[in-house]
């Protein structure tokens, strides 16, 4: 039977005849750090004094001890980052140029002093690049000339921390007579529930004569057969199987498969994995919008809830099975239903796959190219073909992954970025997204779509990022206009857009020690990527806010507002032109180390703003207000599998909490559809002291949505610019439960929107008022006036400390109760002075 060792003990860091213990897997920049030789890049501007590791070889070495008993010995590297000769007491056993793949090496009889000399990825970058000549790119790190993680190099939201060494596991593995090679599953599912496991399996033998057999066994169900030399394939069918469902729309079950391999009855190896049964399909049919681009799984259409995912850490080889739980477990728990992972990245670890696959997460899945022209000759194109094969089979038994994506804005950028007269003719990688990849996919995996790239129209017939056609990145709004544009199209599926805001204040405090916090001071600056990031975010900000100058506490806040807001205008507005729009993929939803950015989860894992208001966007119901032509209308967004039928109460308030005139309407929303209410010309606000307030009740339980005043962000929707809190000298504090109030928004079944007609800084809001009580666990808030996203940031009161929810609006006699975890001594000042909210212009 085969006999895996891992090799993790005794391995030391060697550096110009120096040497630290090393950490495998690992890399140099964390062997670095647990010696203390070097400050943490993530604090303060010390990333900038750790450029040189990324430029310098090094080295990892320990003892390969003697090991017989077997026919035969491997070495395995699970992943080597990126440029590496291995060698076994002097001699060479081979020399590995990509970060993405595998490597095994034969050491039969060997043993003694094993090397692993990584060779700076820049020297290797700048090599190819004088061979290949030069390719245009968005950033000018050479990351298009190496098969490594591209955004080791830098993004407009990650450090320049260029890594290198044995970031995945290695191992020992023995073995005789023959071993499984590689078992490649296809997953499919037949008529009246038949499941079909059909098992293509290589072998290696070290016997070449020897008569081999293989067992599987899924759901119950074996079967046995024979291998022909090196190959064979093995059939299961599993009558009515369970099928598995994205998270909303049915269960996960998962099956163990069992594959082992035989030799005269006896086991050699066995192969095992989990899978699921579902049937998935990419609907890019023409009609009269364009071309769509729906995801559509078990026969079920679906408008696609998700975000984009980009390294959890710089250093890869910190993120652990737990942590990958977390992190997707935050997604699950936001309403998303589909992962993005973006082009600039890796293909992720088992676990990650595992996590999704458990909590129903759907997988986009992108080859790793991202926003360069890159190189189709050697020594690139047979690395390139080489990982992909390998990562195809190994990620298929995974139910969850569902697209293979070729690229991340190259074919965007060949035409609009000024590239194809650059290149004069040179490649730049449209043979891998149009030529081998699809070949690959179609070759190994034709269970699953494969897209050329995102964004992507899906022919040169059409523009790239035609938004009537495939794929759009929807980034003008953003880098150029305000996020009220994102109303002025319907793309068909919306794969990438977003909006920044810094992080929680208490990750900035973490990551900047001893600095005044300013908006331009230089910690806050120097984790600030994006090519004019603070300039983006004050005119962003002015659009709708008066500047806060010279108050950071207020900056900060309005950043969060702003963020929320633009995504909510973007969501909003394309889920309720479902099916035309058949999904929404947010840029982005974590980060990889404390920075200002478009993530959803800051780099210290705390949750902004935004991930609560895409807890309300993403719920299978969601209602919010629009204009269709003339006509203000209510549009009832109900993706849930039941109709959702009930009553809209609607009035037409004035901000110092007057009903003006209210009416209520019956609706009825059929599953998984769009149902618009035209809103009375009488309920309809008049000017810039009015709004519309609608709540919609119904039957279907209490909806992940059911946020407090939730708000639309349609129009423009808020005040201005300072937080409301003790310095007020307004409400008082008391026990819990005590006061008049009512709560809003909490009731079973009942969502919430809000609309305002006229720009913020015209609308007089009053200054806010409400009350605060305080018990463990918990803060209550009583609204006396129009309380106008009130933000509780509880990491203020304790770093440890998270609130259940984010902005909210409260009108006059209405409260909201949030909880609070990690608080250690509950106090009302303190929860007051953590509590902010909109107040009159000034």
């Amino acid at each position: 039977m085969l006999q895996a060792t891992p090799l993790t003990e005794g391995w030391i860091l060697r550096h110009e005849g120096g040497e630290l213990p090393a950490v495998v897997p690992g890399c140099v920049h964390t062997d670095l750090l647990a010696a203390g030789a070097v400050p943490d890049p993530f604090l303060g501007r010390n990333e900038t004094d750790l450029a040189w590791v990324g430029r310098r070889d090094w080295t990892y070495e320990t003892e390969l001890p003697p090991v017989d008993g077997h026919e035969q010995t491997d070495l395995v590297f699970d992943g080597l980052d990126t440029v590496a000769e291995i060698l076994l007491d002097g001699q060479l056993l081979g020399r590995t140029r990509n970060m993405h793949r595998s490597y095994r090496f034969d050491v039969t009889g060997m043993a003694g002093r094993l090397a692993v000399r990584f060779v700076s990825a820049y020297a290797e970058a700048e090599a190819v690049r004088g061979k290949l000549g030069e390719r245009p790119a968005a950033y000018a790190e050479p990351y298009q000339y190496l098969r490594k993680m591209a955004c080791s190099f830098g993004w407009d939201w990650g450090p320049t921390l260029v890594t290198a060494g044995i970031w995945r596991p290695v191992r020992i593995e023995r073995w005789s007579t023959a071993r499984i090679a590689r078992v490649r599953p296809l997953v499919t599912v037949g008529e009246q529930g038949l499941g079909v496991v059909e098992l293509a399996v290589e072998v290696e033998r070290a016997r070449v004569e020897a008569p081999l057999r293989v067992e599987a066994s899924v759901g119950g169900v074996r079967a046995i057969a024979s291998l022909d030399g090196t190959e064979g394939v093995v059939r299961l069918e599993v009558p009515d199987v369970g099928l598995w469902w994205p998270r909303g729309y049915g269960e996960q079950p998962l099956y163990d498969v069992e594959l082992t391999l035989l030799h005269e009855g006896r086991p050699l190896d066995v192969w095992r994995r989990r899978v699921g049964f579902r049937t998935v399909e990419l609907d890019r049919s023409a009609d009269a919008h364009g071309t769509g681009f729906t995801l559509v799984v078990n026969g079920e259409r679906l408008f696609a809830r998700g975000v984009n995912w980009i390294p959890d850490d710089v250093f890869p080889s910190r993120i652990t099975r737990e942590r990958y739980r977390e992190r997707l477990g935050q997604a699950a728990d936001a309403g998303v239903d589909l992962v993005r992972i973006w082009g600039g990245g890796i293909y992720e670890s088992e676990d990650f796959y595992d996590a999704c696959d458990e909590l129903g997460l759907l997988v986009w899945q992108d080859f790793p190219f991202a926003c360069a022209a890159y190189p189709e000759e050697q020594p690139l194109r047979g690395e390139v073909e080489a990982e992909a094969r390998e990562n195809v089979v190994r990620l298929m038994p995974h139910p969850s992954l569902v697209l293979w994506n070729g690229n991340n804005e190259n074919l965007w950028g060949f035409r609009d970025w000024g590239w194809e007269g650059r290149l004069a003719g040179d490649s730049w990688g449209e043979g891998y997204y149009l030529g081998v990849l699809p070949r690959v996919v179609a070759e190994l995996d034709p269970t699953r779509p494969y897209t050329a790239g995102s964004p992507w129209s899906g022919s040169w017939e059409h523009h790239p990022n035609d938004p009537a056609h495939g794929t759009h990145h929807s980034w003008e709004v953003w880098n150029r206009e305000d996020y009220a544009e994102y109303r002025g199209e319907v793309p068909r599926f919306v794969a990438e857009f977003g909006w920044q805001a810094p992080p929680a204040y208490a990750t900035l405090a973490r990551a900047l020690p001893g600095e005044v916090l300013a908006a331009d001071s230089p910690g806050v600056l120097h984790h600030q990527k994006a090519d004019d990031g603070n300039g983006k975010l004050r005119r962003g900000l002015e659009r709708h806010f008066a500047f806060p100058e010279g108050d950071f506490d207020r900056w900060h806040y309005l950043m969060q507002v702003n963020q929320a807001r633009a995504v909510a205008a973007g969501i909003e507005h394309w889920r309720s032109h479902w099916p035309v729009c058949a999904g929404t993929v947010v840029w982005q939803l974590n980060d990889c180390w404390p920075v200002t950015s478009w993530a959803a989860i800051d780099g210290d894992g705390r949750e902004k703003p935004l991930y609560h208001e895409l807890r309300r966007l993403y719920a299978d119901r969601l209602l919010t207000v629009r204009m269709r032509g003339r006509k203000l209308v209510l549009a009832a967004v109900n993706q849930a599998g039941e109709p959702w039928a009930g009553v809209l109460r609607l009035r037409r308030m004035s901000v110092d909490g007057k009903v003006i005139d209210e009416t209520e309407l019956n609706f009825r929303a059929a599953r998984r559809r769009v149902t618009d209410v035209t809103v009375p010309p009488e309920l309809v606000p008049v000017g810039p002291k009015e709004f519309l307030v609608a709540d919609a009740g119904g039957d279907g339980g209490v909806d992940r949505g059911a946020a407090v005043g939730a708000d639309t962000g349609w129009g423009s929707a808020a005040g201005t610019d300072r937080q409301g809190n003790a310095g007020t000298g307004r409400g008082s504090d008391k026990k819990a439960g005590a006061g008049a109030g009512q709560d809003a928004g909490t009731r079973p079944g009942v969502l919430r929107a809000l609309y305002f007609s006229s720009p913020d800084r015209e609308i007089p809001y009053p200054r806010p008022e409400f009350d605060v009580a305080v018990v463990p666990g918990a803060v209550t808030v009583t609204a006396r006036t129009l309380v106008r996203d009130l933000l509780l940031q509880a990491d203020r009161l304790d770093p440890a400390a998270r609130a259940d929810r984010g902005l909210v609006t409260l009108l006059p006699g209405e409260r909201v109760t949030i909880g609070v975890s990690g608080w250690k001594t509950p106090d009302p000042d303190a929860a007051r002075s953590a509590l902010y909210c909109l107040e009159p212009s000034r």
